[in-house]
């Protein structure tokens, strides 16, 4: 019976916890950004991402040599 209680607490909590949290504001105050002698800046690709690619890019390369030593080193060590 235990188990069955918690099991149903944290199914509840999983179903009502996305209904209870507050979401933020639009950043635009709800208004449309493209809309005549609207002084909003419009909403979405604004964030420069580009160093974070290369790097996330560089360090993705280094793990796969990495991978790759150990797995050449294992087969002739067999």
């Amino acid at each position: 019976m235990k188990r069955n209680l918690k099991i149903l607490l944290i199914a509840t909590f999983m179903v009502t916890a996305p209904l209870l949290i507050i979401a933020q504001p639009h950043p635009n105050g709800g208004n449309n950004p493209n809309a005549g002698g609207s002084t909003n800046n419009p909403v979405g690709p604004s964030a420069p991402i580009g160093n974070g690619t290369f790097i996330l890019l560089a360090l993705a390369a280094a793990y796969a040599s990495r991978k790759v030593h150990e797995l050449r080193e294992t087969t002739v060590a067999e």
